[in-house]
């Protein structure tokens, strides 16, 4: 009896101790059905350096930001800018733009630049088809208009490369099942497309990639745009970032210097996204997936965007990804110009609303613990001492 009394006393303290602490916790508690929402902060510099005799005229390129994308994936919201907006409207790949209002349209030596928008970001669950290579469609359920949009040959998508069509039409073989021959060409890149070491500083054609067999995310995607668009999958490129909490800062420059990139928690990615019927379009990703590429198919069931840490940002379905930014290079070194740009991304820790009466209800429970526990200890110890 002595030790059945101590043992419910002990368990009534403990139990009062634990609902504080649950109390406690519950600001913390997310569920993976949950909503998981993001903070990113992007500060860009133009710098004019004083020993420079160029003057930066500014062009609506150099003035334009991204919005992100508002999908079922995710909410994106300009939340504020250090600039105010000209005009927001569409660029020619259908991406969300805004154009800023620079104070001066100029930029003279010794001067230099500088703007910082912050988004607020809604990351929603996100479910992948059940993808089987029995249940695809064939090239034919493809929707023409659908083929006739996103299988030319235009930007980077080189389907006129003899190499490439080659390579695609060995690959593809007799095949007509098109997650299949999407499936071929993952295995055939993850096996001969190598990830370079470090940075490479502009983004590679296709037919370099091929050539040199190496490449990374945005190479190696883009070679499988092209691969796709030369046997009439339709095919583009997508960009986002991932948040990297554990990831040391990243400080880069290149472009001869004219460039420098600092990166706080966050990393830019490039992947493929590609139209199969009957599940329509599909990212694919070659380079950051979860399970590995043992199974191809893993490239879209485990890539980096199905997981709510990843959002996307901008589509590249027309322009010339690779030349512009050779361009850009080429305008910075050229005339002595730098950018400077810091990104960071920061997780908005979640909150649970709690009722105002169930703090009271929580203390109810613990002076009523507390009680009882005291009443129990007295009476034990009073049978103890008749006994004595």
């Amino acid at each position: 009896m002595k030790n059945h009394m101590k043992r419910l006393f002990i368990s009534l303290i403990l139990l009062a101790l634990l609902l504080t602490s649950s109390f406690q916790n519950l600001s913390t508690v997310r569920g993976e059905t949950e909503d998981v929402n993001y903070f990113i902060k992007s500060t860009v510099t133009y710098a004019n350096p004083s020993r420079n005799i160029n003057v930066w005229n500014f062009t609506e390129d150099d003035r334009t930001i991204s919005l992100f994308m508002n999908n079922t994936w995710q909410t994106v919201e300009l939340v504020n800018s250090t600039l105010s907006f000209e005009e927001t409207k569409n660029d020619d790949d259908g991406n969300s733009i805004a154009v800023l209002q620079f104070p001066k349209p100029v930029l003279s030596p010794g001067k230099n630049v500088s703007f910082t928008v912050w988004y607020r970001i809604v990351s929603k669950p996100r479910t992948i088809p059940d993808i089987s290579e029995n249940e695809s469609g064939n090239l034919t359920n493809i929707p023409s208009n659908i083929v006739d949009e996103y299988t030319r040959e235009e930007g980077p998508w080189q389907t006129g490369n003899q190499a490439l069509q080659g390579l695609a039409s060995a690959l593809k073989g007799s095949e007509t099942k098109v997650l299949t021959i999407v499936k071929n060409f993952v295995a055939w890149i993850n096996e001969n497309v190598f990830y370079p070491e470090g940075r490479h500083e502009n983004p590679y054609y296709p037919s370099e990639t091929y050539t040199r067999l190496k490449g990374d995310c945005d190479d190696q995607a883009m070679l499988l745009v092209t691969l796709c668009r030369i046997v009439g999958i339709p095919s583009y490129l997508q960009i986002g970032c991932i948040y990297l909490p554990k990831r040391p800062l990243d400080n880069a420059s290149f472009w001869d210097g004219h460039v420098s990139l600092v990166e706080r928690r966050i990393g830019w990615h490039g992947w493929a996204v590609v139209y199969v019927p009957p599940w329509d379009w599909l990212p694919v990703d070659l380079t950051y997936v979860y399970e590995g590429l043992g199974d191809p198919l893993n490239a879209i069931k485990h890539g980096a965007v199905t997981e709510q840490d990843t959002i996307q940002y901008m589509d590249v379905t027309h322009t010339d990804y690779v030349a512009s930014s050779l361009e850009a290079r080429a305008f910075l070194t050229e005339n002595g110009f730098n950018v400077y740009v810091e990104d960071e991304m920061i997780e908005e820790v979640p909150t649970v609303t709690v009722e105002p009466w169930l703090p009271l209800v929580f203390l109810a429970l613990m002076v009523f613990l507390v009680a009882m526990s005291f009443l129990i200890f007295r009476r034990w110890t009073k049978e103890n001492v008749r006994k004595v």
